[in-house]
């Protein structure tokens, strides 16, 4: 019987399809398994054909029905494995299979495909045009040496003409992805040991032959990153029936080393863009876990309680057990704090939220008549007081104010003190406090607490770049110190929210434990080069806050349309088009559950839900944490968007008065420093949203844009 395996390309073609289509692709699946070889080149109904003057002479196609084809990839080495690359209609099936080439990397040996007839044209016209320029691209690495990382004599050529890094990128979809990204590394001036280690050698099998001579099927099983192989009967309609929720747990080779490592001595940090996986590897690491002892108690925590009620749906995806799922508390660290102190404490006081707090801090400024505005307080009292951990005066006048603007005198610094007594006191008598001073008192608690009651054998931290130092004492005292106690995922570059740590101060050391990845998996690279713009010349900290973290390295191998931006002269125009684009992407088979609008204010995204509905479109807040079953389009706020992804994300009202939005900015002469770091943190903000798209991403505004879009952006309609 032949067996079936399924190309990434297959699995982007097969989403848009509409149900009728993707029902008949299930039917011509199923009828494929159940013939043998012979059977299946001579059926009339699948009628598998070869496509005249194909590059590649295995190219066949077979009907789903009258219109639309299958692509496959025929086996003509006695192996029994095709590979299904695309569903396109008829005409397309067969301009689409004679371009391409595939072809096993001699360094990787993987299989890969390339746009060769287009290479050939291009590479004469960049061959005449390189010899007038005065450096290459890859002058300085030897044929030799690109050899060595699977670069072969067809892209070799086409690699000599290449003069730049974004003429390089333009040529990126016509090569082999392998090839691809070897040559993206070096660009980005890793050394070739360098690329070796983190390429090649993860990608290529332990027992690979000194030649590239394996067979098709054997070619389909080194390439799990971009591949997947039916081995069981059953799994034919499991697979077609949840593509993009496989999406979400599926993990390529680069990632699984890091998740699936037997141990670490401590605590381990993967830190990467946004897309590249990291959410992913931390559900694996805790699957990981749960498997090396029956008895092991593991803390999934995150940030809100969007993620958690995320990171739970796709872990119950992955585990696929309910015994193993009743052993992971999945939950935010401030739900923690919660439970932590009413088991060890009797009674919880009421923690209350930033308004309430900024208005504390208001009464305790008018009755010291201090100089400082009540945010200049609030931020004192969290970047440092909290953040050190300060419990006394002599504490505070001794404390780091690292990150912080305005110089304090020890007579300032005092004064400071005197109105963190009286809001203490104030918070004190109303039987309340800060999330973060719940936090503290639930680590003061755990440290003295028998940890097999009250703690975890493994904590595993996702999105951690929002923590605060008082919630990751939390995390630090609820689990003993030793092997496997830690396990950190985040990008500095998706901070939101106004936290700022130094994990090495918190008894927290990754050194030696670190690891990046840098290969989004997620969006194409259009939405990711225009993403990437918004974060052009800013500078943002690593997760330990130690230094500098970079994106250099960082690309996607999909591609795809642009993003569009657009300006409308009224809310109302926007809206109305708004609701048009979500119809488009409807029409073209897009589920609603799997497109996001987003916007900086509830007030706005009540009008987009009204419109939508109006149009016959389901619509459903995210905060109202819908199931995977719950159809409509999700609309969230541009912070709730964090953690998330859809296929189709629409950022609507992204305007110069809501991003950056001015009562979230400290004025520059109340705190330069808070300034610059509140300023960072609203680009971060578009960030995170922009990069939640897979395939298209809809930016629109009214009046003026947001300054921080790209200069790019279409002119107003």
């Amino acid at each position: 019987m032949p067996q079936l395996a399924f190309a990434n390309t297959f699995w982007e073609s097969y989403d848009v399809l509409e149900k009728p289509i993707k029902a008949g692709v299930r039917k011509a699946m199923a009828k494929f398994q159940q013939l043998t070889i012979a059977e299946l080149y001579a059926d009339k109904g699948l009628h598998l054909e070869s496509v005249n003057n194909a590059r590649d002479p295995r190219m066949r196609t077979i009907r789903v029905n009258d219109f639309w084809r299958g692509v496959v990839l025929a086996p003509d080495d006695g192996s029994d494995t095709f590979l299904l690359l695309s569903v396109v209609p008829h005409d397309s099936a067969y301009t689409w299979a004679a371009k391409r080439l595939y072809t096993i990397n001699t360094a990787t040996r993987a299989l890969e495909v390339r746009n060769a007839i287009a290479i050939e044209q291009l590479t004469p016209t960049l061959e005449r045009a390189a010899k007038q320029a005065p450096t290459l691209l890859f002058a300085d690495h030897s044929d030799t040496m690109l050899g060595d990382l699977g670069i072969d004599k067809q892209v070799l050529r086409a690699v000599r003409t290449i003069v730049d890094k974004p003429q390089l990128e333009a040529f990126g979809m016509l090569l082999p992805e392998d090839q691809f990204e070897v040559l993206r590394y070096l660009a980005e001036g890793f050394s070739a040991d360098e690329v070796y280690r983190d390429i090649v050698a993860e990608r290529r099998p332990a027992d690979a032959t000194p030649e590239p001579n394996e067979s098709l099927a054997e070619a389909i099983a080194n390439t799990k990153s971009r591949i997947t192989l039916v081995t069981r009967p059953d799994e034919l309609a499991e697979i077609l029936d949840k593509p993009f929720a496989a999406w979400r747990v599926f993990l390529h080779p680069s990632q699984r080393r890091v998740a699936y490592r037997v141990s670490y001595n401590g605590p381990a940090q993967v830190t990467g863009g946004p897309g590249t996986g990291k959410t992913v590897v931390a559900l694996h690491r805790v699957k990981h876990l749960l498997s090396r002892s029956a008895e092991s108690r593991v803390l999934l925590t995150t940030y809100t309680n969007a993620l958690a009620t995320n990171l739970r749906e796709n872990l119950a995806l992955l585990l696929g057990d309910a015994e193993l799922l009743a052993r992971v508390e999945v939950t935010t660290v401030n739900a923690v704090a919660h439970r932590t102190v009413r088991a060890l404490a009797g009674r919880v006081p009421t923690p209350i939220g930033d308004a309430d707090e900024r208005q504390i801090w208001r009464q305790v400024c008018r009755r010291l008549t201090l100089p400082w505005t009540e945010q200049f307080l609030a931020q004192e009292f969290r970047h440092v007081v909290l953040a050190h951990d300060v419990r006394t005066r002599e504490e505070y006048r001794e404390a780091s104010r690292r990150g912080r603007g305005t110089a304090l005198g020890p007579r300032q610094r005092d004064r400071v003190w005197e109105a963190v007594e009286m809001f203490s006191a104030e918070l004190s008598e109303a039987g309340s406090l800060t999330h973060l001073q719940l936090c503290a008192q639930a680590a003061d608690l755990l440290r003295k607490a028998d940890l097999t009651v009250h703690g975890y054998d493994h904590v595993v931290v996702d999105e951690a770049q929002d923590l605060h130092p008082a919630q990751w004492r939390v995390l630090r005292a609820a689990v003993g110190l030793g092997a496997d106690d830690l396990f950190i995922t985040g990008d500095p570059h998706q901070r939101i929210y106004d936290s700022r740590v130094s994990l090495a101060a918190l008894g927290i050391s990754v050194a030696g434990r670190s690891s990046r990845l840098r290969v989004n998996y997620r969006s194409t690279e259009e939405i990711l080069s225009w993403s990437t713009r918004l974060l052009v010349g800013a500078r943002v900290e690593d997760l330990g806050g130690e230094g500098a973290d970079s994106l250099t390295g960082y690309r996607s191998l999909l591609h795809g349309k642009r993003p569009s931006a657009h300006g409308y002269p009224t809310t109302k125009a926007e809206i109305t088009a708004l609701a048009k684009r979500v119809g488009e992407w409807l029409e073209h088979g897009v589920q609603p559950s799997e497109i996001a609008v987003c916007a900086r204010f509830n007030t706005l995204l009540t009008s987009v839900h009204d419109e939508l509905t109006a149009a016959g479109i389901p619509a459903v807040r995210v905060r109202d944490q819908p199931g995977a079953d719950v159809q409509g389009v999700r609309l969230a706020t541009m912070h709730v968007m964090k953690g998330l992804e859809f296929r189709c994300v629409a950022m609507v009202g992204v305007t110069a008065r809501a991003v950056p939005f001015a009562k979230e900015v400290t004025p520059p002469d109340v705190d330069q420093m808070q300034h610059d770091n509140d300023l960072l943190r609203e680009r971060c903000l578009l960030f995170v949203a922009s990069t939640r798209a897979r395939e298209a991403l809809h930016v629109t505004w009214t009046g003026q844009p947001s300054p921080f879009l790209p200069a790019a952006a279409d002119e107003p309609r």
